[in-house]
């Protein structure tokens, strides 16, 4: 009778928790992030950007192997500013707060976000301009800044999933993107979720079979 109970009670409790552990972690998947620039800050978009200082929400609105695609929306989150493409990066030390990087620019000129880092996260996003705008920030840091044709403002997220992305220097020769950025690594294909499922209803039958044993030996 102990030993029905025992099994019965584990395998309900493994049910339970095999079903609740993806969730666990759903929250975290878009990474939101509250930021507060104190000074103005160029961002992706149409030529020139600029965000004026203030609050700003930075959200993943789709994640992708070799890019990303981060909205930056009002502290209300009711006005989108814009929709940027970025590729992962690597850095090497992780921390407790989010990172923003930044590319230096002209005396006088806002500076151009480059990175954003969420907390406890080793890769973070590496933000991609427009292919003429990354010249001209190539020329003022003097390194590759990612780059792509096409033009950022208008394109909706479909078009950013499939957008060509390059390195461009400030001569406007394009690089390889390891120049930039660290590639992401090669993830095993992710198993189908199916021998989990089934692991699952048989695990909640033996649960249901013990309980009418115990239930009838009671009676």
């Amino acid at each position: 009778m102990k030993l029905l109970k025992v099994f019965a009670i584990s395998a309900c409790l493994l049910a339970v928790g095999l079903f609740l552990l993806p969730r666990a972690t759903a929250d975290d998947w878009n990474k939101e992030t509250k930021v507060t620039f104190s000074e103005p800050v160029e961002v992706p978009g149409a030529g020139a950007q600029v965000l004026p200082a203030g609050t700003y929400v930075f959200e993943l609105v789709d994640s992708m192997p070799n890019r990303n695609i981060v909205r930056i929306r009002s502290a209300d989150r009711r006005h989108v500013y814009t929709t940027i493409l970025a590729i992962p990066n690597y850095r090497l030390q992780s921390t407790d707060k989010t990172v923003m990087t930044f590319k230096e620019r002209a005396a006088g000129q806002p500076e151009a976000l480059r990175a954003w880092f969420y907390p406890g996260d080793n890769w973070g996003q590496e933000f991609v301009y427009a292919k003429s705008r990354a010249v001209e920030l190539a020329k003022v840091v003097n390194e590759p800044v990612l780059a792509t044709p096409i033009e950022l403002a208008a394109a909706p997220i479909e078009v950013l999933k499939t957008a060509p992305v390059e390195a461009v220097k400030p001569t406007g020769e394009v690089v390889e993107l390891a120049q930039v950025v660290e590639p992401p690594p090669v993830l095993p294909q992710t198993a189908s979720p199916l021998p989990l499922i089934g692991l699952m209803g048989l695990l909640s039958l033996g649960a249901g079979f013990a309980l009418s044993l115990i239930q009838k030996r009671v009676a």
